[in-house]
C-alpha cells in the first residue's frame, strides 16, 4: 500500500510502498477514505511523544485524523463490524501506524466512532482533532450566553470549529483575521466581529472596540509574551486558554482569570458529542484544501511555517 512516512525522527516525509497491515486482536483494519492534516502530525515526527513511555516504530506512518470503512476486524472486536463507516483519531501505541495511508489498523478502544451520517468521509476526516479541541475549549471556558469571546488564530481548523460552536452557544465571537477574504469567511461561520491584526496591533483595536473588556479568550497562536499581554483584555473573573502551553499561572492569578494551558483529551464519547452537533446541522465542516498522498510532504512544510489556510484533507 501507499503511505506517507518517515524513516527517522525529524525526517522529511515521503510516499513509501509499505506492507498492508493485518489487524491484531482488539483492532480493526480500515480502508482509509480520507485523512485530515493537523500541526500535531509534524510535531509527532519531531518526537513530541518520544518520552520513553510511548513506543514508536519506523518507517513511521504519519496521520492522526482519519475516516474510512472497516474492512476486517481482529479477534475480540465488538464495537465495529465489516462495512462500518468510522472516523476519529487513529493514534495508538506504537506510534507509526497512522492514517496517511491506503489502509490503517486502529484499536477499537481508540478515539474512533461511527461517522456522522449527514457528511462525507472527506468532511468527517477534517473533524476529529480540531472539532474535539474546539468543543473541549468551550466546555472548559464555561462562558454564559451573551458573553464576549476573542478567538485569536480563528481562521485555522480549531478556530473555524470554535467560532461556529461558540456562536451556536449564544456567545459573541470576535475572530482575528489577516485579510478581507478571511473576514468574510469568519463572518459566515458566525463571528460577530472580525479584527484584522495587520491593520493595527490587536490589543489596540480590542481596547478601542471593547473598552469594558471581554469575558473569554481562546488563543491558538500567541507566544508566552503575547498570551500574557492578551490577558489584560479580559474582565476580572474571565477565562483564557492557550493550546501552545505558554501560560504563566501566576499572571492569570494576579488578574483573577481562570484557565491557562489546555490539552485535548480525545475519546469516542467526545467524538459522539461532535457527531450529534454535526448531524443536527449546527455546524458546517470547512475543508479548504483537498490533496493527494503525493502532495502531503508540501502541505506538511506549509503547516510547519504556519502558512496553512483553513483545513487540509487528503483524499485517499
Amino acid at each position: 500500500m501507499k503511505a506517507v512516512a518517515v524513516s527517522k525522527f525529524k525526517d522529511i516525509p515521503v510516499v513509501m510502498d509499505l506492507p498492508k497491515p493485518s489487524p491484531r486482536a482488539g483492532m480493526v483494519l480500515v480502508k482509509v477514505t480520507a485523512a485530515g492534516i493537523n500541526p500535531f502530525d509534524w510535531k509527532m515526527i519531531d518526537g513530541i511523544m518520544n518520552d520513553g513511555k510511548m513506543p514508536h516504530q519506523f518507517p513511521l506512518i504519519m496521520g492522526v485524523d482519519g475516516a474510512g470503512i472497516v474492512e476486517e476486524v481482529g479477534e475480540g472486536v465488538t464495537r465495529f463490524k465489516k462495512g462500518d463507516k468510522i472516523y476519529g483519531q487513529f493514534i495508538h501505541a506504537p506510534v507509526g501506524e497512522g492514517a496517511f495511508a491506503e489502509y490503517a489498523i486502529v484499536p477499537e478502544k481508540a478515539g474512533i466512532t461511527h461517522a456522522p451520517v449527514s457528511i462525507s468521509a472527506v468532511e468527517a476526516a477534517a473533524v476529529p482533532t480540531a472539532g474535539m479541541t474546539a468543543q473541549q475549549l468551550l466546555d472548559k471556558l464555561d462562558l454564559q450566553k451573551g458573553n464576549i469571546l476573542l478567538i485569536n488564530g480563528s481562521t485555522g481548523g480549531v478556530g473555524s470549529f470554535a467560532t461556529q460552536l461558540a456562536d451556536a452557544r449564544g456567545l459573541q465571537v470576535i475572530a482575528t483575521v489577516s485579510d478581507e477574504e478571511g473576514a468574510k469567511r469568519m463572518q459566515q461561520l458566525g463571528a460577530a466581529v472580525t479584527i484584522n491584526y495587520k491593520q493595527a496591533p490587536l490589543i489596540q483595536q480590542m481596547r478601542e472596540q471593547f473598552p469594558e473588556g471581554i469575558d473569554g479568550l481562546i488563543d491558538l497562536v500567541s507566544d508566552a509574551a503575547g498570551f500574557s499581554a492578551n490577558l489584560n483584555l479580559l474582565k476580572a473573573g474571565g477565562a483564557a486558554l492557550t493550546t501552545l502551553f505558554v501560560a504563566d499561572d501566576n499572571a492569570l492569578k494576579a488578574l483573577n482569570i481562570r484557565g491557562g494551558n489546555f490539552e485535548t483529551k480525545g475519546s469516542a464519547a467526545s467524538l459522539d458529542k461532535i457527531s450529534q452537533v454535526i448531524d443536527n446541522g449546527t455546524i458546517t465542516i470547512p475543508v479548504e484544501n483537498k490533496i493527494s498522498l503525493e502532495e502531503v510532504p508540501a502541505a506538511i512544510a506549509l503547516s510547519r511555517q504556519g502558512k496553512g489556510k483553513g483545513k487540509t484533507v487528503i483524499i485517499i
